[in-house]
């Protein structure tokens, strides 16, 4: 009961920030049901002058803090849940906040590294960038007598305790929305902010974001045309990430990349075939590789930096991935359709003819357009739209997988607007699949079922003795019956009837207070 209220004064809040910046009014009303329809008339009383222009929801989430900055980064890869123009709205949200100050990273790099920050670093900049979570400055150390260059990120203080905070509400909002709406229960709401809560969990510990840096330096070291830089493990802790400083020409600047004669074209399709390396190849990718995190080093290697947010495919994703673009570069929609349903994620009862249809509306248009025209969005949209029909419920990895895709080819558009992202994709995929699909991949294959069934056959005495005793148990529950105390009787229905008259009280209290505080502040 406390706990909801607590949560009913915290989304309050958020709601009126939300009615101030003026984003109720880019609702569409046909979307609200009736009841819901009076506080949307409500909050749009209260909009701030000059509210209407501009990115709102951007402004709103900004205005609230560090984990709603994250959230609204997170949702824009998820356009299955807020929808694809709201996605790519949120694409263009900054995560950057003011920095605190160079006393406060001082006393958290001490603490962390257990040394003064004179002892562990030659010298150590003001930040250089600050985000919702961490800061970076720029520092020198000394490794065996020379003087080397690094990246110093220092976690925010305090940032975590204020995340769990958020994320509460954030649950409850899900959980409420799975009580009484069908569609958050497909959409799966609470999984989609537990995958969130577990994404800044990682991102909040800076060793687990070195580690990642690490395990793609270790996939990528034969790569001719892609590097990670080099992390600096003595001076790395939970709150200090230190790493190679890059001296590379960031992909956003296209000027100096122009100056430097980079080939921009030739870099394009660098970007595209790199990321479907390391999702087919290695089964873990840079989910994050907007141009900011990209550069061009003197050598003319692609580097990456930032590895808070990385993806992982396991082997049936990576074969899921590599015969759904192979079927859409040759055409070949059953093949597409039938991976849908050997990989389980469209249900049986379903026909493959028909879902084939449907993959054959989305795949048509791109082949009968130049490469130019192809938005790769507008597949998105028509992909999320197919999988929904055919009752596909979300796959978290693959949608994260699918959105990097958008972005990746965003960049790489830039410098070539007429990519086409198929032809570039082509080489990469039919490399995987001749590799993994073809006669030396079936017999790693079969070697490995092989040791899988040799581990399962020295368990199965095991699997037996349970076996038995679970029969045996369950021999004396249909002969005896289930039979529960009557104190424990009593106590299910009194705990049962707390829950009900709680949450409707629960829901009554958020409700009130929700079009108090707007009719409250329209008067302001």
């Amino acid at each position: 009961m406390i706990a909801a209220l607590t949560h009913a004064a915290r989304l309050a809040r958020a709601a009126f920030v939300f009615a101030r910046e003026g984003v109720f009014g880019v609702v569409d009303p046909a979307l609200i049901p009736p009841a819901g329809q009076v506080p949307i008339r409500l909050a749009r009383l209260i909009e701030r002058p000059g509210a209407k222009s501009g990115p709102r929801l951007s402004r709103a989430l900004t205005r609230l803090g560090p984990a709603y900055l994250k959230l609204g980064q997170f949702l824009a890869t998820r356009p299955d849940v807020v929808g694809v123009a709201m996605a790519r709205d949120l694409e263009e949200l900054q995560d950057r906040l003011p920095p605190f100050s160079q006393d406060e990273a001082n006393a958290v790099i001490a603490a962390s590294l257990e040394r003064p920050v004179e002892q562990a670093f030659v010298s150590l900049s003001p930040p250089v960038a600050a985000a919702s979570i961490a800061q970076v400055h720029r520092g020198v150390v000394e490794v065996d007598g020379v003087h080397k260059q690094v990246a110093v990120k220092v976690l925010r203080p305090n940032v975590a305790a204020r995340f769990k905070r958020d994320l509460s509400d954030f649950f409850f909002v899900a959980d409420k929305a799975e009580q009484y709406s069908s569609e958050a229960r497909r959409l799966r709401l609470v999984e989609v902010i537990n995958t969130m809560s577990r994404s800044v969990a990682m991102e909040m510990d800076l060793r687990l974001e070195a580690a990642a840096a690490s395990e793609m330096a270790e996939n990528t070291k034969d790569d001719p045309d892609f590097r990670v830089p080099t992390v600096d493990w003595d001076r790395t802790t939970h709150n200090v990430l230190t790493m190679e400083w890059i001296d590379g020409i960031p992909l956003n600047d296209h000027k100096r990349l122009a100056e430097a004669n980079v080939d921009t074209v030739a870099l394009g399709s660098k970007v595209i075939q790199s990321f479907l390396r390391h999702a087919l190849r290695d089964g873990f990718f840079h989910a994050d590789m907007h141009p900011g995190n990209l550069f061009v080093d003197p050598q003319g290697k692609l580097v990456a930096v930032d590895f808070g947010i990385m993806g992982r495919l396991l082997p049936k994703e990576r074969r899921f991935l590599a015969e759904i673009l192979l079927g859409f570069i040759t055409r070949n929609y059953r093949r597409v359709a039938e991976v849908h349903f050997e990989a389980g994620y469209v249900p049986p009862h379903h026909s493959v003819e028909n879902f084939a249809q449907a993959i054959r509306a989305i795949g048509e248009p791109i082949h009968n357009r130049t490469a130019e025209e192809i938005s790769m969005a507008k597949l998105l949209t028509l992909l999320l739209e197919v999988t929904g029909l055919f009752d596909m419920r979300t796959r978290p990895e693959l949608i994260l997988l699918q959105k990097t895709m958008v972005v990746v080819e965003g960049v790489a558009r830039s410098f070539d607007p007429k990519l086409d992202i198929w032809k570039v994709a082509d080489p990469v995929v039919r490399e995987w699949i001749q590799r993994n699909l073809g006669p030396i991949g079936k017999v790693e294959g079969a070697l490995t079922g092989a040791g899988e069934l040799g581990h399962t056959l020295s368990s199965l005495p095991t699997i037996v003795s349970r076996a038995v005793t679970v029969l045996n148990q369950l021999e004396v529950m249909t002969k005896d019956g289930l039979v529960l105390a009557p104190e424990t009787i009593a106590a299910i229905g009194h705990s049962e009837r707390r829950r009900t008259r709680g949450r409707t009280v629960a829901l009554w209290i958020i409700a009130v207070t929700f079009i108090g505080v707007l009719m409250v502040m329209s008067r302001l």
